[in-house]
């Protein structure tokens, strides 16, 4: 575990290494497949180029490091970065396996990490900045690795209320398992880049320039039918979470509650729904 387990992000540390998040190690393939149209749009909006040096803030295992090496090819660098210990081992031997000399992984956290300074062309990140405990300390520390002028494309999520293909099925359920407390504004979480306001006020707090956020509806394939929605939902996520340690029973009962969800998002092509993020454009 890295040595912020102890230092400003250590709850963030410990969360992400934690029983709860261990599926994103080791389901990533679904992850990534579930995802892949948010890749797809950030990696379009950034745009690497063939030569460049590329920093990716919260690689998770992998996927978007090998996808941006492949863009910048055999003369560019890739440095993936994330806090949770699995996921980082299954991106270096993902990227091992690759044969990927321009890539590498490392286990920290961006908002302490010694980067060289002002040697990154891109900044990217696909759902992994939202998790700073100071963000603007965060964000300027990451910058100071940014070459002048460098790009920065970040995908985040809009509101609860917008995403409801993650947030309807525990609100289906609501009956049987406990609500979260709802975070304070300023507290890190998977939506604490909602406010669009608040993000420009980090990032041009942080020293970035040019902020822009653009809205998109992407649609996500949650499954080939609601009962493999519903599994997934069981195993990464609001409800698994609150499912934690569980009896069987229980966790019966909201499989049947949310199965019943989903299957009101059903068509021919599985279970598709709208995912609600910011694409989140700078400069350095």
């Amino acid at each position: 575990m890295p040595a912020e387990a102890e230092g400003p992000n250590a709850p963030q540390a410990a969360y992400w290494n934690g029983p709860m998040t261990r599926a994103w190690a080791r389901l990533h393939d679904r992850i990534d497949t579930r995802f892949a149209p948010i890749l797809d749009l950030l990696l379009d909006h950034a745009a690497p180029q063939a030569g460049e040096r590329v920093l990716d803030i919260g690689c998770g295992s992998g996927t978007s490091v090998l996808a941006l090496a492949g863009q910048v090819g055999p003369t560019g660098r890739v440095l993936g970065v994330d806090i949770a210990e699995e996921s980082v081992a299954v991106a270096a031997r993902r990227i091992a396996a690759a044969g990927l000399s321009q890539a590498e992984v490392v286990l920290a956290d961006a908002a302490t990490y010694p980067f060289p300074p002002a040697s990154f062309d891109l900044l990217v990140s696909r759902f992994g900045v939202m998790f700073f405990l100071d963000p603007v300390a965060a964000f300027a520390q990451i910058r100071s690795a940014l070459k002048p002028g460098a790009r920065v494309v970040l995908a985040a999520f809009r509101s609860a209320a917008e995403n409801h293909w993650t947030t309807g099925a525990a609100a289906a359920v609501r009956d049987l398992i406990p609500s979260p407390p709802p975070p304070g504004p300023e507290e890190p979480g998977q939506f604490a880049f909602a406010d669009p306001a608040r993000v420009e006020r980090i990032l041009y707090g942080a020293g970035l320039q040019e902020v822009r956020l653009t809205a998109e509806d992407p649609l996500l394939r949650l499954g080939a039918d609601a009962a493999e929605a519903a599994d997934f939902a069981m195993t990464v996520g609001q409800v698994s979470r609150a499912l934690h340690e569980a009896p069987e029973s229980r966790r019966e009962a909201v499989r049947a509650g949310i199965t019943t969800f989903f299957r009101a998002h059903q068509g021919a092509g599985g279970v598709v729904m709208p995912a609600a993020i910011w694409l989140v454009t700078a400069r350095a």
